[in-house]
C-alpha cells in the first residue's frame, strides 16, 4: 500500500513494502511482518498439510482450499488486533504511561523468618537467630505462661 491511503501508524515505510513477501502484500498486513519462511509455511505448508490429510482420508479434498484460506483469515485477524492495540496504546497520555511504569517497578522487601529448634531422634539441631539489624523493626518480647 503506497500513497495517501497508508496510515501514519503503519510500521513499514512505503519503499520497504515492495520487498515484503507476496503473501503479506496480498493480505495487506501492516503490523504483522512475517518473513519469507513464515509466509511459505502459512501458504504452502498449509496446502501440503491439507493434501496429506486428504490423502489419509481424514478430511475431504475441500480442505486443500479451505485450510489456507482459514490460516490467511487468522493472520489478517491477528494484524487487525495488533492495529487496535497500537492505536489504543498511542492514545494513552504520557503521564499515564509514567504512572503505570512506577506501579510496575519491582519492590524489594524483607520477610520475617521464624527461627526454631528441631529435634530428630538421636540428633538435636539448633539454629540460632541472627542478630537484629539496626534498621529492622524490633518485636517486643513475649511472656510465657
Amino acid at each position: 500500500m503506497t500513497g495517501p491511503n497508508r496510515t501514519a501508524w503503519a510500521t513499514l515505510p512505503a519503499d520497504e513494502d515492495r520487498y515484503r513477501p507476496l503473501y503479506a502484500r496480498l493480505l495487506g498486513l501492516r503490523f504483522v511482518n512475517p518473513g519469507g519462511v513464515l509466509c511459505f509455511l502459512f501458504f504452502e505448508g498449509t496446502v501440503a498439510l491439507a493434501v496429506l490429510l486428504a490423502l489419509a482420508e481424514l478430511v475431504t479434498w475441500w480442505a486443500v482450499l479451505v485450510l489456507p484460506a482459514v490460516v490467511a483469515a487468522m493472520v489478517k485477524l491477528n494484524d487487525m488486533v495488533a492495529a487496535i492495540v497500537v492505536r489504543s496504546a498511542a492514545l494513552v497520555p504520557e503521564q499515564e504511561r509514567d504512572r503505570f511504569r512506577r506501579q510496575m517497578e519491582p519492590v524489594v522487601g524483607r520477610a520475617r523468618v521464624e527461627w526454631i529448634t528441631h529435634s530428630v531422634p538421636g540428633v538435636i539441631v539448633t539454629v540460632d537467630a541472627p542478630t537484629p539489624r539496626s534498621d529492622a523493626p524490633t518485636r517486643p518480647p513475649t511472656q510465657s505462661q
